[in-house]
């Protein structure tokens, strides 16, 4: 089967493998180009045409179609196979509530969690304690709200795995390697179950393992 089109980003970003588990369910193959070279091919003419703001990650489909921002491309991913009822909800207010943990995902868990890997992990930007511990402070609130969703729950919504489920999970296997330790996990009972049950489904493969930190990276 032909790929449904190509992701291009630098490797193991984790937006691209929150794409591809749901490339997985829908029986599709999205592929990160191998030879895309950061800061030089995201800067071409070529891309720029497609891709005005020069991010990735970047979708551009078999098709032609062209889309940024990692949750838009998860979405349309999502709708654009058999399973995007699963995913994304078949009534109303299923897709809403999807939608409600779709941007929470993105302004609560990546907002927060990025600048610290940024520090930390990529050293992208020098290390800033007091900006370290307001995002610690503030994902750990995030994954509070994580935890009391879950209680009494397999999944975020309703009783199989939906885009809620892969957009969240994804964030929170990139931060178990460097950001959530014992300390954290200690406080999180239910969600690291429902992740050690969701790195058990074939479909999640790409996020790679879970790692059960033991005190969290700092320069």
């Amino acid at each position: 089967m032909a790929p449904f089109g190509k992701i291009y980003s630098y490797p193991n970003n984790f937006r691209v493998e929150r794409a591809q588990v749901v490339a997985a369910y829908n029986g599709l193959e999205v592929p990160r180009v191998e030879d895309f070279k950061m800061g030089v091919d995201n800067a071409s003419p070529d891309f720029l045409a497609k891709f005005p703001m020069g991010k990735v990650p970047a979708f551009e489909g078999a098709d032609g179609y062209c889309v940024a921002e990692s949750a838009a491309i998860a979405t349309y991913i999502a709708l654009s196979g058999p399973k995007k009822d699963q995913l994304m909800g078949a009534d109303a207010k299923t897709q809403a509530t999807i939608s409600e943990w779709i941007f929470f995902s993105e302004s609560e868990l990546v907002g927060n969690m990025l600048p610290p890997a940024a520090m930390v992990v990529f050293k992208m930007t020098p290390y800033n304690e007091q900006l370290y511990n307001t995002c610690v402070s503030r994902a750990e609130r995030a994954l509070k709200r994580v935890e009391v969703a879950l209680q009494g729950k397999k999944y975020l919504v309703g009783d199989q795995v939906t885009l809620a489920d892969i957009l969240v999970s994804g964030v929170l296997f990139f931060a178990s390697k460097f950001l959530i330790d014992a300390e954290m996990r200690k406080d999180l009972p239910n969600v690291f179950s429902w992740l050690q049950h969701l790195a058990t489904l074939p479909e999640f493969k790409p996020l790679g393992e879970l790692s059960l930190l033991e005190t969290r990276a700092k320069p």
